[in-house]
């Protein structure tokens, strides 16, 4: 990834075929190290408090986008490659010399094949929502663009992101409270709502506001949830490369699957892929109801005997406060 980076300073009139293998260094590099960064965060951290810590990982991707963006329009190419190339050597420094304080305990038994864990009941079941979820926001995609106006499209595209760093986060926190399985059911059910609305009341300029802060909102809840969460459960530990692997294509294939679906949304109504979209996101919410939980229950009921224990502390300071006052 670095060396790809510094091969595009010198990007003046060099040849197609010079830039294809810059390209493809870069997303070999992305392609390797994107699931194993994935894994790793899965060792090291417990089913109780991996949503949390991705939560908070996702948020600061997200949050330092804006920046980055400003950083790449201030300078030029050759001084964005140097820039990269620098920041990702320093990844590859920090990686050589992190340790964790407790070496995460791998499994050392068989390898495990991409055609094991795809026939994996309840990694398919997880995988068949996500899946459903990414083909149609890749069509959601195409269609605003066509079909928005193009001002609507550019506050969308401005404020969705914040809506979805706050949302990221509270589904990290429900997530390791109520559980996995139930925080992505009301991603779903409220994403499915929003479509129905803008099917039934397109012209509504207030169904539009509702359906930009819904969409957000539900997109950052399948994002954590999906690309960094359920597959570090789901796997065995030390072998959770393949699951992110798996669970990563449909998210990283969008542009792909926009690009395929393009014929389809120009045969399309606006109002009729809306409201087609909101019956296949409640189709989707089908499998998810034979999906086993992947937090065990224990944690589920301490997270709420805790939630018990602090709201019956507050109680008791109120009252107890007004008793002392009394005896006074």
């Amino acid at each position: 990834g670095g060396i790809a980076s510094l091969m595009l300073a010198p990007m003046h009139d060099v040849a197609v075929g010079y830039v294809s293998i810059i390209f493809i260094l870069l997303g070999i590099s992305f392609g390797v190290g994107m699931p194993s960064c994935l894994a790793y965060l899965a060792d090291n951290t417990s089913v109780g408090n991996r949503g949390r810590i991705s939560a908070l990982a996702f948020l600061l991707i997200n949050l330092s986008a804006p920046f980055l963006m400003v950083l790449v329009a201030s300078f030029d190419l050759s001084v964005n490659s140097m820039i990269l190339a620098a920041w990702k050597i320093l990844g590859l420094i920090v990686i050589v010399l992190l340790k964790p304080k407790e070496k995460a305990s791998t499994d050392t038994g068989r390898c495990i094949s991409f055609s094991t864990i795809i026939r994996d009941k309840s990694f398919s079941l997880y995988l068949i929502p996500w899946f459903m979820f990414c083909v149609i926001d890749a069509l959601e995609t195409v269609l605003l663009k066509d079909f928005v106006a193009s001002d609507f499209y550019q506050l969308t595209s401005m404020t969705a992101p914040v809506i979805a760093g706050f949302s990221i986060l509270l589904a990290g926190l429900l997530s390791d409270r109520i559980g996995r399985k139930r925080v992505v059911i009301y991603g779903f059910v409220s994403l499915g709502v929003a479509y129905a609305i803008i099917g039934m009341a397109p012209m509504l300029t207030l169904a539009w506001y509702f359906y930009i802060a819904i969409d957000a909102i539900a997109a950052g809840i399948l994002w954590v949830t999906f690309l960094m969460i359920l597959w570090g459960d789901l796997s065995p530990k030390g072998k959770a490369e393949k699951y992110y692997v798996i669970g990563g294509v449909p998210f990283f294939a969008n542009a792909l699957i926009s690009s395929l679906l393009m014929p389809i949304s120009n045969m399309l109504p606006l109002t009729a892929a809306f409201s087609l979209a909101s019956f296949f996101l409640f189709l989707a919410v089908l499998p998810l109801m034979y999906a086993p939980e992947t937090v065990p229950q224990k944690n589920i009921e301490l997270q709420r005997m805790k939630g018990y224990i602090g709201q019956a502390k507050r109680i008791a300071g109120k009252y107890g406060g007004k008793t002392d006052r009394g005896k006074d």
